[in-house]
Order: structure tokens, then sequence, then C-alpha cells
């Protein structure tokens, strides 16, 4: 077979990129590709979020302190932390979590974290009752609270907090444990210095 041939039938690509060269035949001449019109790159594919948050919430917010003191016990959203914790599936790691999203008309998702014999796909609770959020249709949300039976504080992982700054923006972090609150934090708080889509 010619080298013409296997050209055309299978597709050249560049080891770096993965560009067909056939597709852009610029490429092999070394020029240059023209720019992609705006509506076609990937920031301007994206949902631009005006409509889900305030910006000016992203300021960074310090952590408080004494909001122990002033948290009222009845609050529900720990609550439901605690009752979907019981609904986790974590045969591996016996380390049960119960995550509840307060959207902004005031309804509670709840999630709880669920492991996999293939470690990489499980799933913290947190993302779970954000993608069940979402998913029902809510866009804004003012608060999560994340229980798991520690004495100290468990924040979310890191992922999990790109995900809620995504979606949520800077929401309003309540941790707790089986019997009380052990910690109020602002999302910005955890994550100082977050990527998002003011760098696309």
């Amino acid at each position: 077979m010619s080298g013409s041939d296997q050209e055309d039938r299978w597709p050249t690509r560049e080891r770096r990129t993965g560009t067909d060269r056939r597709k852009h035949p610029e490429r092999r001449s070394g020029g240059t590709a023209p720019a992609a019109p705006e509506s076609e790159r990937r920031h301007g594919q994206r949902r631009s979020g005006p409509e889900r948050r305030d910006d000016r919430a992203w300021q960074p917010v310090l952590i408080d302190t004494g909001v122990l003191d002033t948290f009222a016990p009845e609050d529900g959203l720990l609550a439901a932390a605690r009752a979907a914790r019981e609904f986790a599936q974590a045969p591996y790691s016996k380390f049960k979590v119960g995550a509840a999203l307060e959207t902004v008309e005031g309804a509670i998702v709840s999630g709880c974290n669920i492991e996999n014999a293939t470690y990489g796909l499980t799933l913290c609770a947190e993302r779970v009752a954000l993608v069940k959020a979402l998913s029902d249709g809510h866009t804004v949300f003012t608060r999560i609270a994340v229980v798991a039976d520690t004495q100290a504080p468990t924040p979310p992982c890191g992922a999990c907090r790109q995900l809620l700054w995504e979606y949520c923006g800077d929401v309003e972090i309540l941790l707790g444990n089986l019997q009380a609150l052990t910690g109020r934090y602002r999302l910005s708080s955890l994550l100082p210095l977050p990527f998002d889509r003011r760098l696309l």
C-alpha cells in the first residue's frame, strides 16, 4: 500500500494534539490555522451564571468563629443531612456521610456517599445532593450541610468544593456530627483561589 493510499484510509494525527491533519492542511505546511468564531470557542458555550448567583458574593469571606453560639439547634438542614447519612453505601471505608443542599426557594435536597469497588467511581455525599438538585431543575442554592460521625468538622473534599463553587457560588457550609454543629464557613474560605469561568 502506498503512502498516499494509507493516508486516505487512516487519519494522520499529530502526536501531541491529536489533530486530524487531513482536515487541517495548514498544519502540514506549518501555517497558522484561522481563529475560530467567538461562538465556537469553548467559553462561548459555557453558562454565564449571572442568573444563578450574584457576583458580589464571590468576594472571600473570613471564617466566623462565633457562629456556633448563635446557631439555632432546630435548624432542619443538619437534621436532613443526618437522615441522608443513614442511606450511605460505604462497605469499604465504613465512613458514612450525609449532605443536605438548600435551594433559594427553601427546598432541601439530600444525598449520601456511594462507594464502589473501583474506588475512583465513589461519589461523595455533597456531589450526590448537588447532582440530584440540578437534575430536578434547581439552580440557585444558599447553604449545604455535611454530617459525619466525627468529633472534628468534616469539610467537603477538593473535588466537591470545586463543583459546589461552579454551581452554587459562595454558599454557606454547615459541618456537623451526630450530635451538634461543628463548623460553619463560607465556601470561599475553603476554596480561596478557585478555577472558574472568570479564567476561561
